[in-house]
């Protein structure tokens, strides 16, 4: 084991013997092109192949390679489980920490739990660094420090196993959860298209492609015009966060994106506005609130002229077509972290139905969406649930308080 600067971590261990991350594993920095290595995702389902449609960098050329077998984590903190092991080769943005397991000491799957556990990734966001509460970062060199649990490596073997089974049971909430959201989306409702239309999978580079002749189109910059308010000594209401899945909603999170101590500069959000993660908008971030609070200072909030329904608004932008089209729009060198900038989205163009049609369509996705959301949610929990439990086992083997049954 290498001698390094540590503190007492959240997972210490008198039963195993504790090391630092950077003694069991060899970090990866070798830079690759994504025409050699296809892109990979991390996120809170592992290591997978990237979707069609995730917005590109400008720099493609720069990217980490990854092997099968490799350990990957998100070095943004706040993404809290984006991490797991690779199964293939391929590349990942340069923001992820690439890291080869030492064989004789990790054995690469109970690395995966590990990351993944809530411990570790409670321990990974305290040892980040960053200036804003949205974009906090543990690099490798602070990561190498964390102190873990090493158990013997059958130990780590059958750990894993059990693991393993809680993580099928969870892949197959996941499927479950993106079959109901798939359904919760009318995208024939939203542009107005018939069954038989042929462009009703048209992409992100022809979001106004088979609507009907008589609805008027517009863009962004024309109808939505940018609030400035900021919350001063006096916020107007709770702290609000904007989720990929359901838009603006209270931030009832105890870790990461929480808001500083100085509020003041945080933008305020009224009912009826449409806000804004200008750096999430290819992932949804964003949505029309129907509460009063305020938002972090990087987002942004915008008035809706009355010529569009804020409910209409609200699924439009965030069903597929728009979605991929601000991924086409985003620029920047992290896929997590694609901006968009306020003058790309004012050229956006949108359609705009007659009053009467949006009213209907958004009284028919709101009802389509209330009943899915309900599903929804007991997943969520359901899944939550094992989570949490899948982690506190892993705590209480290696601590010592129970045995791999």
């Amino acid at each position: 084991m290498t001698d390094q600067a540590v503190h007492e971590s959240l997972l210490e261990s008198s039963a195993f013997v504790m090391a630092p991350v950077g003694s069991i594993v060899v970090e990866r920095n070798e830079k690759v092109g994504e025409t050699e290595f296809p892109a990979l995702s991390v996120g809170k389902r592992g290591v997978t192949p990237q979707l069609a449609g995730v917005a590109k960098s400008q720099t493609e050329g720069d990217r980490k390679l990854v092997r099968a077998g490799d350990l990957v984590i998100n070095s943004r903190s706040d993404r809290r489980g984006a991490s797991g092991l690779a199964h293939q080769d391929g590349s990942v943005s340069v923001v992820y920490s690439v890291m080869t397991p030492r064989p004789e000491l990790l054995v690469p799957e109970y690395g995966h739990h590990l990351f993944r556990s809530i411990a570790f990734q409670d321990e990974f966001f305290r040892w980040g660094t960053g200036i804003v509460d949205d974009l906090w970062s543990t690099n490798f060199t602070r990561m190498s420090r964390i102190r873990v649990p090493l158990p013997p490596l059958e130990v780590q073997r059958e750990l894993a196993a059990r693991l393993d089974e809680a993580d099928d049971m969870i892949a197959k909430l996941d499927e479950l959860t993106d079959a109901l959201r798939a359904r919760a989306i009318d995208t024939a409702a939203l542009f107005g298209l018939s069954e038989e239309d042929s462009r009703r999978g048209e992409d992100a580079q022809s979001p106004l492609a088979g609507t009907p002749e008589h609805w008027d189109r517009t863009k962004f910059g024309y109808d939505f015009t940018e609030s400035t308010e900021r919350n001063g000594e006096n916020p107007p209401g709770p702290l609000l966060s904007i989720s990929e899945y359901r838009g603006v909603e209270l931030n009832t999170r105890t870790d990461g994106q929480q808001a500083s101590l100085d509020v003041a500069k945080y933008r305020v959000v009224r009912p009826n506005q449409l806000a804004a993660n200008m750096m999430w908008l290819n992932h949804g971030g964003l949505g029309v609130s129907s509460l009063t609070g305020y938002i972090s200072p990087d987002y942004k909030a915008f008035w809706i002229s009355p010529r569009f329904h804020p409910r209409y608004v609200h699924h439009l932008l965030r069903s597929p077509r728009y979605v991929d089209y601000f991924g086409a729009i985003g620029t920047g060198v992290r896929p997590n972290a694609q901006r968009v900038t306020k003058t790309a989205l004012d050229m956006m163009p949108l359609p705009l139905p007659p009053m009467d049609e949006q009213q209907r369509i958004a009284d028919h996705l709101d009802e389509v969406t209330g009943r899915i959301d309900g599903m929804l949610s007991k997943i969520a929990s359901l899944r939550d649930l094992l989570v949490e439990r899948s982690s506190a086992f892993l705590l209480d083997v290696v601590t010592g308080r129970k045995e791999v049954a």
